[in-house]
C-alpha cells in the first residue's frame, strides 16, 4: 500500500524530480515515465517503422537504454526530448538492419515520391471508415520516411519546430519544409481516397431533415 501511495504521489513530480530518485535507488518509479511517454514513443517509432509489433520492440529497447544510461541524463534539454531522440536512434536502427539499401537520408526532400514498399491501408478500407482517426493515420503512414516523423511530432504529439529538430537531428528550417511537403503529400492522398465519396461527407437526413423542412413549412403556412 505504501508503494502505491508513493507512484500515486510521484505522478504529479517532474521528470527531472523522478529521474533524480530512479538514479538514487527508487527504481519503481521507472514505470511513471514510461507510462507518461508510452504514447508518444509509439507514435514516433511506428512512424519510421509502420509496424506495430516492431514499435513496440524499440520502444522496449528504448526504454533498457535510457534507463542503463540515466547517469547521463544532465537536464540540459528536457527529460522527454531526451528519451524520444533514445527511441528515434533504436527505430533508426532497425531500419538500417531491415535495408541497408534505404537509409533514413536516401532520399532528397526535394525529390521524395509516393512510392514504397510497405504495405499502405486498402483504400476500400479506409473508405469505409468513418473514423477521422483512421483516415488520418493511413495519410500519415503513407508518406516517405523522412516526412513520417517530423508530421507526427510536430501534428500529432505537437512538438515544437525546435524541439522536433533537437529530437530528429535537423535544422528548424528543414523541420519546416518537411512538415509543408508532409501536408501537401497528405492532402493529395486524403482527396484521392475520397474522391466521389466527398460527397457524402457532412451529411444531413433523416430526422434533422424532416425537422428542418418541417419548420419551413410551418413558417411559411404561418
Amino acid at each position: 500500500m505504501a508503494a502505491i501511495g508513493i507512484l500515486e504521489k510521484a505522478r504529479a513530480w517532474t521528470d527531472e524530480e523522478i529521474v533524480e530518485r530512479v538514479k538514487d535507488g527508487e527504481t519503481a518509479l521507472y514505470e511513471i515515465l514510461m507510462r507518461r511517454y508510452n504514447q508518444r514513443l509509439y507514435r514516433v517509432t511506428i512512424a519510421i517503422l509502420r509496424d506495430g509489433a516492431e514499435a513496440e520492440d524499440v520502444m522496449q529497447d528504448a526504454y533498457v537504454r535510457a534507463y542503463g544510461h540515466l547517469e547521463q541524463f544532465a537536464g540540459r534539454a528536457p527529460f522527454s526530448a531526451w528519451l524520444t531522440r533514445i527511441a528515434v536512434n533504436e527505430a533508426l536502427a532497425r531500419v538500417r538492419l531491415r535495408s541497408k539499401s534505404e537509409p533514413w537520408e536516401a532520399a532528397k526532400d526535394g525529390e521524395a515520391g509516393m512510392n514504397h514498399r510497405e504495405t499502405i491501408p486498402d483504400p476500400e478500407h479506409i473508405a469505409a471508415s468513418a473514423e477521422a482517426s483512421e483516415l488520418l493515420e493511413a495519410a500519415v503512414l503513407q508518406l516517405p520516411e523522412q516526412f513520417r516523423a517530423v508530421v507526427m511530432l510536430r501534428d500529432v504529439e505537437e512538438m515544437s519546430t525546435k524541439e522536433t529538430a533537437e529530437v530528429l537531428e535537423l535544422s528548424e528550417q528543414n523541420v519546416k519544409v518537411r512538415l509543408h511537403r508532409g501536408h501537401a503529400m497528405m492532402r493529395s492522398y486524403l482527396l484521392a481516397r475520397v474522391g466521389a465519396g466527398g460527397k457524402k461527407a457532412f451529411p444531413f437526413m433523416g430526422e434533422r431533415c424532416d425537422r428542418v423542412v418541417g419548420q419551413v413549412l410551418k413558417r411559411l403556412r404561418g
